[in-house]
Formats: C-alpha cells, sequence, structure tokens
C-alpha cells in the first residue's frame, strides 16, 4: 500500500516484523452494520465480514486464538458511553440484549471463542483485552472488523500502544466512506501498522502452525511480504 503523502518517505514507510504468537481480534461485526433498516448499515462492512470467513475458518483449524469485541451498554439510555453516545446518540441501539449488539449470525461466534465487550472506540480501552492477549502470549494481532476510520483505527493504535505487532487485513475492515477506508490504510500502514491481504494473513497463520511459532526476529512470510514492499 502506497504512502498517503511522498513527503513521508524515509520517515514513514518502515516495517514491523510478525512476533511470535498471532490473535485475530474481530471489532464490531455487529448486527447493526448488517440489517439495513439499522442507521449504522453498511454494504461496504458486510461485504469486508463475508471477506472475513476464509481467514476465520482457518485461524480455528489450527487453533489460533479468537477475540470477539463489539460495543454494548448496560445502562437503559447507554450512560455508560458517556460523551461518546452523546455525539453519536444511535449508540443507544446498542444496549445489552440487543439484536442489532449482537455478533454476525453468519460469522457464527463460538463460544470457546474469546469475547470482549467495549463502551468506546478503542478494543483496549478499559477493557481486559491486553490482559487476555498477554494472558494467552500473543505479541501479535491480525485485525479485522469496523470501521476502518473509527474502532479499527483505535484499536490498531492501542495495540501499538500496548506493545503488541498490529496487522491489519485489508479485505476484512470496511467503513461508509471509501475515501475514509482508503485514507486510515494507508496512515495506518505509513505510521503504526502493517496492512496485509487476507492471502498473506492465512499463509502466516498456516506456516506459523506448521513451524510452531516461526522464528525469533519475525516470521519468514511476513518478512518476505515487507521485503517486497521495500
Amino acid at each position: 500500500m502506497a504512502n498517503i503523502h511522498n513527503g513521508y518517505q524515509g520517515v514513514f514507510d518502515n516495517h514491523i516484523r510478525c512476533g511470535k504468537k498471532a490473535a485475530l481480534v474481530i471489532v464490531d461485526f455487529i448486527e447493526a452494520y448488517a440489517d439495513p433498516a439499522s442507521p449504522f448499515y453498511s454494504r461496504e462492512v458486510v461485504e469486508a465480514s463475508r471477506a472475513l470467513l476464509p481467514l476465520l475458518n482457518c485461524a480455528r483449524s489450527v487453533g489460533l486464538p479468537i477475540v470477539w469485541t463489539r460495543v454494548e451498554y448496560a445502562h437503559p439510555e447507554a450512560a455508560d458511553g458517556g460523551v461518546f453516545v452523546e455525539k453519536v446518540p444511535a449508540l443507544k441501539n446498542l444496549r445489552r440484549g440487543a439484536f442489532h449488539a449482537q455478533t454476525m449470525s453468519h460469522l457464527e461466534q463460538r463460544s470457546a471463542e474469546h469475547e470482549v465487550i467495549k463502551k468506546f472506540p478503542s478494543a483496549f480501552f478499559a477493557t481486559n483485552l491486553a490482559s487476555l492477549l498477554t494472558s494467552l502470549n500473543c505479541d501479535t494481532v491480525l485485525v479485522a472488523g469496523c470501521t476502518t476510520s473509527g474502532c479499527v483505527r483505535a484499536t490498531v493504535l492501542d495495540a501499538l500502544q500496548y506493545g503488541f505487532r498490529p496487522f491489519v487485513v485489508e479485505e476484512c475492515v470496511g467503513d461508509r466512506s471509501a475515501e475514509a477506508h482508503r485514507v486510515n490504510l494507508s496512515d495506518l500502514q505509513s505510521k503504526y501498522a502493517e496492512v496485509v491481504s487476507v492471502a498473506t494473513a492465512m499463509e502466516l497463520i498456516m506456516s506459523a502452525h506448521v513451524k510452531n511459532r516461526g522464528v525469533d526476529h519475525g516470521h519468514p512470510i511476513l518478512n518476505a511480504h515487507v521485503k517486497e514492499s521495500l
């Protein structure tokens, strides 16, 4: 993915190597984005969720840790969302037990997989996600979900700030705005993460499974991806 500004060259064009163990973190693929009657509905997000299916099946086949994160409010007026709900009142539709707050049914979230409930854009803010990933010995996160410019971006930035190695799976993130999607992916690649294809992510998962964690200074599949983009 090209940098959004030529001025980034030599400053914001380095790369992150993959670590020893990854988890798949899925951000806000909930029914609110799949139901045409919902104010959050987005065809682009639905397409991204369907692009996740092969990666999800791949991760499940080798026992990769999978973490589902979604917004859900306990208060009847979503007061636990604070100023975020004041800014986006439609978030009140995501109260506990609401259909729109549930994971998209076609993704078939499993009870044995991990779930993190959040109140704000980042899946790390005021949640146990960082400690969960640490307890699973994961140092790398493959990030899918929505929206690219909102909760995905916030989660990726916090992943980096907590010391995890963030990899955004390009086809598996979505946004209502094509421009916001494009610009944010480019900016994330430039400064905060690696943006990789779903094929590369699947190769990473399978190769790591066969090689039992890869090598100390990065995974060979991802290292090859990085070298090609230099």
